[in-house]
C-alpha cells in the first residue's frame, strides 16, 4: 500500500513542471547571483582600489611610506585637483594625506601624540575595508617608526626586506581545510533554503488532493493517516537529495567557469554530509507537512509557505551570514532550523568536521522533525473528521 502511495506521490511530483523546475533552479540562480556579489566579502579587494596620495610632506620618511604602501597596494593614480568630488563620487576609494611634520615624527623616538596622516575614503566604502586600510596605515607608519628607532642604535641596521609582519604567523586552525570563500557560504547556504522550499510544493498538493476529495476517498479505504503523510513525505527525501547533488556540483564545475571560486570538497568527511543533508530534509519535509495540513487553499499554501521560508532565511543566516550581524541578532539565528542546517553543513563543508561533530546541529534538526510529525498527525486528525 506504501508502495502504491509513493508511486502516486511521485506522478503527482512529475506532472508539476513548474513546481519541479523552481525548486531546482531558483537555488542555482541564488548560488551563482549570491557568490559573486559577496566574493570580495572573503577577500576583500584591497589592491584593486584605486587611490591617491597628497604628498604634503616630501621628506625621505613620507617617501618611504609612500613607497610601501604602493608596494602593498599597487601604484597610485595621479592625484586629480578635484580629488574631494572624485571621492564623494566614488571614483576614487580612497586618498591618503600625508600632512607636514610627517617625515620629522617618524623619525622620533616616541608615540606620536598629532595625526600626521589622513585616510579620507569613499563614503560608500565597506566598514570592513576601511578598517582594515586604517589599520595597514597605522602599521607601515609604526614599523617604519621602528625602522628609524633601529638605525640610531650600535647594532646592524635590519635588511632592506625585513619587517615586523614576520613575528605574527596567522593560519586558520583547520589548517587542510578549505579558505572561507563566498562560495563555501553560499552553497550550503541556499541549498538549506532550497530544501525547506518543498513547503510550498508539498503543501499545495495536498490542498489539491484535499479539494477533490482523493484524501477522503483514501481514507475511505482505511489508509492510516501515518501512512498517508508518509507516502508524501518519503518522495521529497528523494528530491531533496537531487537537489543537494546538484547545488554542490554547482559549486564545484559551475561557479570556477563564470568567475567566482570553486567549491572545495577535498578531504571532507562524506558520511558527516550525507548525515547533515537528511536531517535538513526531515526538518524541512516536517514543517511542510506540518503547514500542508494547516492551511485550507492554494493561496494560503503559496503565500505562508515562502514568507515563512524568507523569514526563516532571513534571521537564519542564509541571506546574511550570521558573523556580520549584531550580537542579538546573532542569538535570534541560533533559533532557525535553516541556521541549525547551515551550521551542520558548514561544520562538514569548512571546518572539516565528521559525523560527531555534527551532532549537535544534527540532533536539534532530527528533533525539530519529530515535534512537526506529531503536530502534523494531530492536525490531520482534526481536520480529516
Amino acid at each position: 500500500m506504501l508502495a502504491a502511495l509513493i508511486k502516486k506521490e511521485l506522478l503527482a511530483l512529475t506532472r508539476d513542471v513548474h513546481g519541479m523546475a523552481a525548486l531546482f533552479l531558483m537555488p542555482v540562480i541564488f548560488i551563482v547571483v549570491m557568490s559573486l556579489a559577496l566574493k570580495d566579502v572573503y577577500n576583500p579587494p584591497r589592491r584593486s582600489l584605486a587611490y591617491a596620495v597628497d604628498a604634503r610632506d616630501t621628506g625621505a620618511a613620507a617617501q618611504s611610506l609612500a613607497t610601501s604602501w604602493a608596494r602593498d597596494h599597487g601604484p597610485a593614480l595621479p592625484l586629480p585637483a578635484d580629488w574631494g568630488d572624485q571621492l564623494r563620487a566614488g571614483t576614487l576609494k580612497y586618498v591618503l594625506v600625508l600632512e607636514p611634520g610627517l617625515s620629522d615624527e617618524l623619525v622620533l623616538p616616541a608615540f606620536p601624540t598629532t595625526a600626521r596622516i589622513r585616510l579620507l575614503t569613499d563614503p560608500g566604502l565597506d566598514g570592513n575595508l576601511f578598517n582594515a586600510l586604517r589599520s595597514e596605515a597605522a602599521g607601515v607608519a609604526g614599523e617604519l617608526k621602528a625602522r628609524s628607532a633601529l638605525s640610531q642604535t650600535d647594532g646592524a641596521p635590519p635588511p632592506p626586506d625585513a619587517s615586523m609582519q614576520a613575528i605574527v604567523r596567522a593560519e586558520r586552525h583547520a589548517g587542510s581545510g578549505p579558505r572561507p570563500t563566498a562560495v563555501q557560504q553560499n552553497v550550503p547556504a541556499w541549498l538549506v533554503f532550497g530544501m525547506f522550499f518543498v513547503v510550498a510544493s508539498l503543501a499545495g498538493l495536498f490542498v489539491q488532493e484535499r479539494s477533490t476529495g482523493t484524501l477522503a476517498r483514501l481514507q475511505s479505504l482505511g489508509v492510516p493517516r501515518p501512512m498517508l503523510l508518509a507516502s508524501k513525505a518519503l518522495p521529497y527525501l528523494g528530491v531533496n537529495a537531487v537537489q543537494a547533488v546538484l547545488m554542490l556540483a554547482v559549486g564545484v564545475w559551475v561557479m570556477p567557469r563564470i568567475g567566482g571560486d570553486a567549491l572545495s570538497l577535498q578531504g571532507i568527511h562524506w558520511g558527516a554530509l550525507a548525515v547533515a543533508v537528511g536531517a535538513v530534509s526531515l526538518a524541512a519535509i516536517g514543517l511542510a507537512l506540518v503547514l500542508a495540513c494547516a492551511v485550507r487553499s492554494h493561496a494560503q499554501a503559496a503565500a505562508v509557505g515562502p514568507i515563512l521560508n524568507v523569514l526563516m532565511a532571513a534571521v537564519g543566516g542564509i541571506m546574511v551570514p550570521a558573523f556580520v550581524m549584531p550580537v542579538a541578532m546573532q542569538r535570534l539565528a541560533g533559533w532557525s532550523p535553516m541556521n541549525w542546517g547551515l551550521e551542520a553543513l558548514l561544520t562538514v563543508l569548512l571546518r572539516g568536521g565528521d559525523v560527531a561533530a555534527t551532532l549537535p546541529h544534527v540532533g536539534k534538526l532530527v528533533a525539530f522533525a519529530a515535534l512537526m510529525w506529531v503536530v502534523a498527525i494531530a492536525l490531520f486528525r482534526k481536520t480529516s473528521r
